[in-house]
């Protein structure tokens, strides 16, 4: 995800929705202070190439910046340390031309050399998730000290949205190579440690699982509404609270300024409070529980999920509309893909309507008439994971399905998907390219991440999705897409629950956040009223 600050346009884009209630644009944004902002679970590994956590990226929105930034709207892109992008009448070739006078965070000079060297190790294929992103980069030269050339193996439909996106972020070369350690992968760790970026602010402290301190950047390049250099507040601080509840108790009390993903069975009490404002920021959020469909676990033992029956009969046997009031209290939507409504090339389907006689010879004919246990990983002290889990469990009971639910902190969970070693757990997706080729990549291209570390594979998907990559004739592409949304919703490698706005909620005199539909936390407009 990458920075923009478009405060009309994304306070417009919320108003229209009916969502939320902004401050006057009249009222003077205050200048200094301290804000500290609550969020579920710790950053894990401050690296925009080598992570595919919300966790990490919507803080490296606040730290570094890319040549091209998302519209407010998530739709679009615009300037960000790039001015303007000049591609050839071919498709063959892109110029980009950056912002002049442009500094790190330590002073030191953003260069063309920095361009280069940065968007070649995210393209590298053997570095992180998101390489394929800029996988049609054949070569990347400097033609000038402000003019840096890529040229392409073919024409690219994905590119300039890839370059508005958090991994194709800009970092100072010769800090990166300074850092301690023998293999890039070494320098990564360490320099993460302290990174160093363009943004509109500083890492100072970190104490891992506690809390994050965050100091203005002063070379920012950004300026506020008052002619003056972004951001207005001197200190951004992120508190590590995991329990819903705490966090709602501290915001309540004044302790902390504002915290994220509010349960949504709280919105209503917390837009009752004359204290608080409650927003609900226009998403391209899904939530969903992910199936391991590999023929067997970790332990070798056979796995029910890698028949797709059983996938499908446990989709059938979950009343999606039960639980979107369960948990939402209505504000969710059922999803409709594993996209959500708002992403580009999305095609709706009706998908899996609440039959449990359905479910049932489902699980027959896979040869489990009489049920099975299975577990999931859930987030210990989550709100909506215990509303969801709890719904899920008792109508899977009804077709002899015994779900045990493991509550477990953020990084156990983590570490279990990205080892494979799970059977199901929690989860939910943001896009982070308006495009719907990068959620594609993590859901159903195998070669990636082994769609979502399920092991699920289709091969025509796989090709489908290749040819995607490379189709320049919109038409052509989106039918490519409609089959694989067909496919995959056939196959059902997930348990498709619902989408959702995102619900944050801040003290009254903490202003200016913002949150677009494609996740990016926003603080370098955000201030205190005294």
């Amino acid at each position: 995800m990458r920075r923009t600050f478009l405060k009309a346009s994304a306070a417009a884009l919320a108003l229209a929705a009916g969502l939320i209630h902004l401050p006057s644009a009249a009222d003077a944004a205050t200048r200094g202070g301290k804000m500290i902002y609550a969020r579920y679970a710790d950053s894990l590994f401050l690296d925009p190439v080598l992570n595919d956590a919300n966790v990490d990226i919507w803080v490296l929105t606040n730290l570094y910046d890319t040549l091209l930034a998302p519209t407010a709207d998530g739709v679009g892109v615009q300037p960000g340390l790039a001015t303007k992008w000049d591609m050839a009448a071919d498709g063959k070739s892109l110029a980009v031309t950056l912002r002049p006078g442009v500094k790190f965070a330590d002073g030191s000079a953003l260069t063309a050399e920095d361009v280069k060297w940065s968007l070649d190790r995210a393209r590298d294929p053997k570095a992180g998730a998101w390489s394929s992103s800029l996988a049609s980069i054949e070569s990347i030269a400097v033609t000038s000290p402000e003019v840096v050339t890529l040229t392409l193996k073919h024409p690219d439909p994905t590119l300039i949205p890839a370059l508005a996106t958090f991994n194709a972020a800009i970092l100072p070369q010769k800090l990166f190579e300074a850092s301690a350690g023998a293999t890039p992968e070494e320098k990564a760790k360490a320099f993460a440690e302290k990174p160093i970026g363009t943004g509109p602010f500083i890492m100072t402290a970190w104490k891992r699982g506690v809390s994050m301190t965050l100091k203005r950047n002063p070379y920012y390049w950004k300026q506020g509404e008052d002619g003056k250099a972004l951001p207005y507040l001197d200190e951004l601080e992120f508190q590590i609270i995991p329990d819903d509840a705490t966090r709602l108790l501290k915001l309540k009390a004044g302790e902390i300024d504002g915290t994220e993903f509010i349960p949504y069975s709280r919105v209503k009490e917390l837009q009752g409070d004359s204290n608080l404002r409650m927003e609900l920021w226009p998403a391209t959020r899904v939530r969903y529980l992910t199936f391991y469909s590999g023929p067997t676990f970790k332990d070798g033992k056979p796995n029910p999920f890698s028949n797709p029956k059983v996938r499908q009969a446990l989709n059938y046997a979950v009343n999606k509309d039960a639980i979107i009031q369960i948990t939402t209290l209505g504000l969710g939507k059922p999803m409709r893909s594993y996209m959500s409504s708002t992403t580009p090339l999305f095609f709706g389907q009706d998908l899996y309507k609440y039959d449990l006689a359905k479910a049932k010879a489902l699980l027959a004919e896979a040869g489990f008439a009489n049920g099975f246990e299975t577990s999931i990983y859930s987030l210990s002290g989550n709100g909506d994971d215990a509303n969801d889990l709890a719904a899920v469990q008792q109508m899977w009971g009804q077709v002899g399905v015994k779900l045990r639910i493991d509550q477990v902190d953020n990084a156990t969970r983590t570490a279990r998907y990205r080892e494979e070693n799970f059977a199901m757990r929690t989860s939910a997706w943001t896009n982070d390219i308006s495009d719907p080729s990068q959620i594609t990549s993590y859901f159903a291209y195998w070669p990636n991440i082994h769609s979502l570390h399920s092991n699920w594979q289709d091969k025509r998907v796989d090709e489908l999705f290749e040819k995607s990559q490379q189709e320049i004739d919109p038409k052509a592409r989106a039918e490519q897409y409609k089959e694989i949304q067909q496919r995959y919703a056939e196959a059902a490698p997930i348990l498709f629950l619902y989408e959702t706005p995102y619900p944050v909620a801040f003290r009254k005199n903490a202003k200016g956040f913002v949150q677009i539909p494609l996740g990016n936390n926003l603080f370098e407009a955000a201030y205190k009223d005294k």
